[in-house]
């Protein structure tokens, strides 16, 4: 049974920001022009507390209008490269994600996704889910979404 892409990332994020709301000062919106903008009524990246949720990144091109990469290998690398970028803008990197959700649109995919993935997050990787998923936007093969912690 393949799970919505949407499901896994709404559960996590509904946890961890029941635990964060009651210190939270004020939702911040956030984006950066590093990679495509926002391509519906979504927010790249909200500030919630010392909570840093960014919105699931597909391989797109910069301008947002096209797929970017054939290979699983091609495609994770992007969206990686693109999370880097989003978590740069803020003052952060990689070592600050808590979580990550990786949606795949074939689970065969794994092994490959993981190598890539391992390169990224190679010390103390943050808790993640990966799930196979029916259908990701424009097809491609690989979505991922993540949370960063902001420390004072």
């Amino acid at each position: 049974m393949k799970i919505a892409p949407f499901a896994l990332s709404v559960v996590s994020a509904a946890v961890l920001a029941t635990a964060i709301f009651a210190q939270a000062q004020a939702k911040e919106i956030h984006s950066t022009d590093a990679l495509y903008p926002a391509v519906g009524p979504y927010s790249q990246m909200v500030q919630a507390g010392n909570m840093l949720f960014l919105s699931g990144v597909i391989p797109l091109n910069k301008e947002g209008n096209a797929t970017q990469g054939d290979t699983i290998e091609e495609q994770t690398r992007l969206v990686l490269d693109y999370i880097g970028a989003k978590l740069e803008s803020r003052g952060l990197g990689y070592e600050d994600v808590v979580m990550s959700n990786v949606f795949l649109q074939d689970l065969n995919h794994f092994g490959a996704m993981n190598a890539i993935y391992g390169e990224y997050f190679h010390t103390d990787p943050p808790a993640r889910a990966t799930v196979e998923v029916a259908r990701l936007p424009r097809d491609v093969l690989i979505e991922i979404a993540v949370v960063a912690y902001i420390s004072d």
